[in-house]
C-alpha cells in the first residue's frame, strides 16, 4: 500500500524539472462565454513530447540506482509513455526497449525511434504488448518502467497537480482523463492534501471504461476488450496502486463517446489552433458533458494530456464531429422512379440548404433510395426540415446516429440501401465487424471467410491507424444458417467483433 505522507514528499520533490518546464495554463474564452464560468486548458501537449507521460518516466528513471541503470531500461506504451521513457533514456544516456502495440499510429512509433530507443511492435493492445514487455524484462533481465502503477511515476503525474495551484488557486474543479490512473492518482494525492475542497471528475471513453468498471466492482478488473480511437488511454484494467488512492478520494467518474471527444478536439482547436489527440481531448469531453452543472464563479480545469495524433484520424474526427455537434442531418429517403423526382425534392425541400453528402441508388422499378447529409444550424432547424418532408409526403429515416450508416453506407457507390438478395435456395447475410488496424488485419480477416460462401457486398474502411472496419454481404444457403452464425461465434473469439446485421434495414421506408 502506497502511504500518503510519502507519495506526498516524492511529488514535492520530484526530479521532473531536471527535464520538464511547466507547462501553460490558457483561458478558453469562446467556451468560459458559452458555460458561463471560467474554463481553462492545462497545455500536457506542449512538453517536449507532446504529453504529460514525460513527467511520470523521467521522475522514475531519474531516480534509478547505479545497478538498474546499467541494465538498460524496458516499458510497453500505446506512445505517450514510450515517447516519454525514450527521451528520458536519452537524456540520462540509458539502453532503453519499447514495445508498442502494432496499432500504434505511426506518428508514436517514428517518435520513439528518433530519441533511440529500440522499438518493437507486438499485439493489438496496450495490454498485450505489456505482457510482452514484461517476458523480455525477465528473459533480458532489463529495468522495467511502468506506465502509471508505481510510486515515483504517479509523482511525476502529480506534479501538474503543483503547477495549477500556483496558476489558479482559486480552482474548483479538475476533469481528469484515465487509462492506468497514474495521472488522476498523482493529481488526487496532491489536490485532496492541499486543498480538498477542489473537486476532480475522472473521464473515460464508454468502450475502454476499466475505472468506472473497478469502482463499480470494489476492486481492478479487467475488461474484455477496449475501444482504441483514444490508444492513449487504451488499457484493460487500472492500476492496483493508483486504484487504492483513487477510489477514497475521486469525486466523480464519467464516459464519454468517440463522437464526444471528436466534438472536443474541434473546440480545442477552436480556442488554441492546435490539434490534440483523442485522449487528450478526453478532459474537455468530460466537461462539455457536464456543463449544466457548472456555476458562475466555477474555475474549470481540463487537463489537455497529448498531441500525439496520426494525421490519417482527421478526416474520420471531422465526420464525427459534424454530427456530434448537430450541425449535419443525415437521412434516407425514398423517392419514385419517374422523370423529375429528384429535381422535385431539391426544390421543394432542401432548396438553398448546403448538402453534405448526396447518393443514389435505384431500388425496384418504381422507386429509388438516396442518402444526403444537409448542413443545420440546430435541432430545431432539423425537425423544420423533417416537418417539410413530411409536408410533400416524403418518407424518410433519420441517420443521424446510426452508425453503420455513417461509417459504411455514405461512403458506398448508391449507399443508403441493404434489402437483402433472396433466392429460393440461399439469402444474403450481413456482416458488421471492427478490428484493430494493423498490417495483415484485413488478410486476416478474409481468410477466415475460408471460401465457404460468396461474398455479395464487402465495404472497408480504416479509421486513421486504430481500427479497421468492414461492412460484408454473403450468400448463405437457406440450410447453412446455424454455421454462419457459428462463423460469427468464432469471429468474436478470434479478436474480432462481429456483428450480424441480417435482420437490420438502414432503410425501412
Amino acid at each position: 500500500m502506497i502511504l500518503m505522507n510519502n507519495l506526498l514528499n516524492l511529488i514535492k520533490n520530484s526530479k521532473v524539472y531536471d527535464s520538464v518546464e511547466p507547462t501553460p495554463l490558457v483561458k478558453a474564452e469562446n467556451l468560459s462565454l458559452e458555460f458561463n464560468c471560467s474554463i481553462y486548458l492545462k497545455r500536457e501537449d506542449q512538453t517536449l513530447v507532446h504529453s504529460f507521460k514525460i513527467r511520470g518516466a523521467y521522475n522514475k528513471m531519474a531516480h534509478l540506482s547505479k545497478q538498474e541503470r546499467a541494465k538498460g531500461v524496458i516499458c510497453a506504451s500505446a506512445g505517450n509513455h514510450a515517447q516519454g521513457v525514450a527521451y528520458s533514456a536519452n537524456k540520462l544516456k540509458l539502453k532503453a526497449t519499447i514495445v508498442m502495440p502494432a496499432t500504434t499510429p505511426e506518428i508514436k512509433v517514428e517518435a520513439v525511434k528518433r530519441y533511440g530507443a529500440k522499438v518493437i511492435l507486438f499485439g493489438d493492445s496496450y495490454s498485450e504488448a505489456g505482457e510482452e514487455a514484461k517476458r523480455l524484462q525477465k528473459q533480458l533481465n532489463l529495468t522495467y518502467i511502468h506506465p502509471f502503477d508505481d510510486e515515483l511515476v504517479i509523482a511525476g503525474q502529480g506534479t501538474i497537480a503543483l503547477e495549477l495551484l500556483n496558476q489558479l488557486p482559486t480552482v474548483t474543479h479538475i476533469f481528469v482523463p484515465v487509462g492506468g490512473g497514474g495521472l488522476l492518482a498523482g493529481i488526487l494525492s496532491l489536490i485532496k492534501s492541499e486543498k480538498p475542497s477542489v473537486k476532480v471528475i475522472a473521464v473515460e471513453p464508454e468502450d475502454s471504461n476499466c475505472l468506472q468498471s473497478a469502482l463499480k466492482a470494489g476492486k481492478p478488473v479487467e475488461l474484455n476488450h477496449v475501444g482504441i480511437f483514444a490508444d492513449g488511454v487504451a488499457v484493460k484494467q487500472i492500476g492496483t496502486k493508483t486504484f487504492e488512492i483513487i477510489k477514497g478520494k475521486i469525486d466523480g467518474s464519467i464516459t464519454v463517446n468517440n463522437d464526444e471527444i471528436s466534438l472536443a478536439i474541434k473546440q480545442i482547436f477552436n480556442e488554441t489552433r492546435s490539434l490534440v489527440e483523442p485522449a487528450g481531448a478526453l478532459s474537455l469531453a468530460g466537461i462539455l458533458k457536464f456543463k449544466d452543472e457548472f456555476k458562475p464563479d466555477d474555475r474549470v480545469v481540463a487537463i489537455v494530456s497529448g498531441a500525439n495524433i496520426a494525421f490519417e484520424r482527421l478526416q474520420f474526427i471531422t465526420e464525427r464531429t459534424m454530427l456530434a455537434s448537430g450541425k449535419e442531418l443525415l437521412l434516407g429517403i425514398k423517392l419514385n422512379e419517374k422523370p423529375g423526382s429528384l429535381k422535385k425534392l431539391l426544390k421543394e425541400v432542401i432548396k438553398k440548404r448546403n448538402i453534405t453528402d448526396f447518393s443514389y441508388r435505384k431500388d425496384d422499378a418504381d422507386t429509388a433510395e438516396i442518402m444526403v447529409g444537409i448542413q443545420i444550424k440546430d435541432d430545431a432547424d432539423a425537425q423544420k426540415f423533417k416537418q417539410n418532408l413530411l409536408k410533400f409526403n416524403y418518407q424518410f429515416e433519420d441517420l443521424s446516429d446510426n452508425d453503420l450508416a455513417i461509417t459504411h453506407l455514405r461512403h458506398m457507390a448508391g449507399g443508403g440501401n441493404l434489402n437483402p438478395i433472396v433466392t429460393k435456395n440461399s439469402e444474403e447475410q450481413f456482416i458488421d465487424c471492427a478490428f484493430p488496424e494493423r498490417p495483415g488485419a484485413l488478410a486476416e480477416f478474409l481468410s477466415k471467410m475460408s471460401g465457404e460462401w460468396n461474398i455479395s457486398l464487402f465495404h472497408y474502411r480504416g479509421l486513421g491507424g486504430d481500427t479497421g472496419k468492414v461492412l460484408i454481404g454473403v450468400e448463405v444457403p437457406l440450410d447453412d444458417s446455424l454455421k454462419f452464425n457459428q462463423f460469427i461465434e468464432r469471429l468474436n473469439e478470434g479478436g474480432f467483433r462481429a456483428i450480424n446485421k441480417t435482420d437490420y434495414r438502414v432503410n425501412q421506408l
